[in-house]
């Protein structure tokens, strides 16, 4: 940069000799040099300043507006809402990325971290997908690497997991799921949803409770508790102790409806009911589709009947499980596809955008 200015300096010495071009040549010199100096001197910064664009640009494709970076922090501190991802899949489906986006607008302040077996430890970029580029832009999600070792360490199912023979169980993605969600619980406390949630409201007022699925039945899909609450670790220790994962169910809904009787020391589960801070929450809080009654999730419902329908619930379950082959038609009147209009808009106007 001295050389620059040395040059500069007789190039004026020159021109001022030679009158009549000077000030024209003077000018086109000056313009050359601050051209120069202009884009050398924000070259530390280029690189930030051209992901910010980049950044901006490729989120305004599904937002209205650029969030700003997610702030740094500490990883999984009480509070979070987690989704957890079992499988390799890295390539998330309109009904994960809706799940992600409503937890994320119903809970502004609050971190969602979205756990994906599929990504690798240390990586620092994402997979190039549409639904993980949507969730990125939204400052308080965060996509993280499933690290099950880790997150197993320390805890009753650490060796449990450390066994090869269980991934040949028939089973095993939904137990594994069933694990996590657990342990998650337990080690780091918050909330954690199944990706098939549609979310209504903010949960942040629900602590140490789970749903009903249907009568005397309660199911995983929801659960908030404290850190190392006692339930959750009745919880682990149940999973190992009654393992069974050749029927269906046995690790999940069935180990949290026989820890529940025993935790509260009753043979039938009642509607509502909290025994020693923890509560089973009534059907409609989660669960207002019935799993037999799931295809009315693809029937046309009026907006009234469908608020008042909801009036009582702060996420839908879709039962994936069932549902997921059926054909939605996103522009129709649908249950489903009013609940995806409202509260994950920018995962509706990608799907309407594909159909």
């Amino acid at each position: 940069r001295a050389r620059m200015f040395n040059c500069l300096a007789k190039l004026i010495t020159v021109l001022l000799t030679h009158r009549p071009r000077a000030l024209f040549l003077l000018t086109i010199s000056f313009v050359f040099f601050a051209s120069v100096m202009f884009y050398w001197r924000p070259e530390k910064n280029t690189e930030g300043q051209i992901y910010s664009l980049s950044t901006q640009k490729r989120c305004e494709q599904f937002l209205p507006f650029h969030p700003g970076p997610t702030a740094e922090g500490p990883p999984s501190s009480p509070g979070d809402v987690f989704f957890v991802e079992t499988s390799e899949r890295i390539n998330p489906s309109y009904l994960f990325t809706c799940s992600v986006e409503s937890a994320a607008r119903t809970h502004p302040g609050t971190k969602v971290v979205v756990l994906m077996k599929g990504l690798a430890n240390g990586s620092t970029s994402l997979p190039n997908h549409w639904g993980l580029s949507l969730l990125s832009c939204f400052p308080n999600v965060e996509i993280r690497p499933l690290d099950l070792p880790e997150l197993f360490s320390g805890t009753p199912l650490e060796m449990w997991y450390s066994e090869p023979e269980h991934q040949k169980e028939p089973y095993f993605l939904p137990v594994l799921s069933d694990a996590c969600r657990i342990t998650i619980m337990w080690k780091y406390g918050g909330i954690y949803l199944d990706t098939d949630f549609i979310v209504l409201k903010n949960l942040k007022n629900l602590t140490n409770a789970l749903g009903i699925q249907s009568k005397d039945v309660l199911n995983g899909a929801f659960l908030s508790f404290k850190p190392k609450h006692e339930f959750m670790e009745l919880c682990m220790q149940d999973f190992i102790d009654n393992y069974n994962s050749w029927i269906w169910g046995h690790q999940g809904p069935e180990l949290l409806t026989r820890v529940f009787k025993r935790w509260c020391s009753i043979s039938n589960i009642q509607n509502n009911m909290n025994c020693k801070g923890v509560s089973a929450l009534p059907h409609e809080a989660f669960y207002p589709i019935y799993w037999e009654n799931w295809r009315k999730l693809f029937e046309e419902i009026s907006s009234s009947e469908l608020h008042k329908l909801l009036k009582d619930t702060y996420a839908v379950h879709v039962w994936n499980k069932l549902s997921h082959g059926t054909r939605l038609e996103i522009t129709s009147q649908a249950m489903l596809a009013q609940l995806y209009s409202q509260f994950c808009p920018a995962t509706y106007a990608k799907m309407k955008k594909d159909s």
